[in-house]
């Protein structure tokens, strides 16, 4: 599997997992495995540090995001920023170009018109303020 359908596979439980309040995520990878695909480990690690690390996310979102906090924007631009920060600022292996790029596809395929541009932005300036 390519990390690019990994990271996909990560949105999708970090996207469901909104709708859940935090259920138990172990479920939740359980029930992804049976019903969709065997969940990847990367995408598995992804999840469980975005559930984890939720509260820094919205914090770093609300920090670069000048109109939108975290709490309003839509779940789906949401999750993919969620994946795309945590790799950022807690995947090392991962070029931070990389995540934004593969952000800005995620939000292409899945987002309303205007969310590539936004999930870019708030990448750029996230990517910025950690060097």
């Amino acid at each position: 599997m390519k990390r690019s359908e990994m990271r996909e596979q990560a949105f999708f439980l970090v996207f469901e997992n909104l709708f859940d309040n935090g259920e138990n995520i172990e479920n939740l990878i359980d029930l992804y495995s049976e019903n969709v695909c065997k969940v990847s480990d990367y995408a598995k690690k992804i999840f469980q540090g975005v559930s984890e690390k939720k509260d820094e996310l919205n914090d770093t979102i609300n920090t670069y995001s000048k109109r939108w906090k975290a709490s309003r924007l839509p779940k789906v631009t949401l999750s993919i920023l969620y994946v795309a920060i945590y790799e950022i600022c807690y995947v090392d292996e991962v070029p931070d170009s990389v995540a934004i790029n593969e952000a800005v596809e995620l939000a292409k395929k899945y987002g309303a018109d205007e969310d590539a541009s936004f999930v870019n932005g708030i990448l750029g300036s996230v990517s910025r303020g950690k060097e």
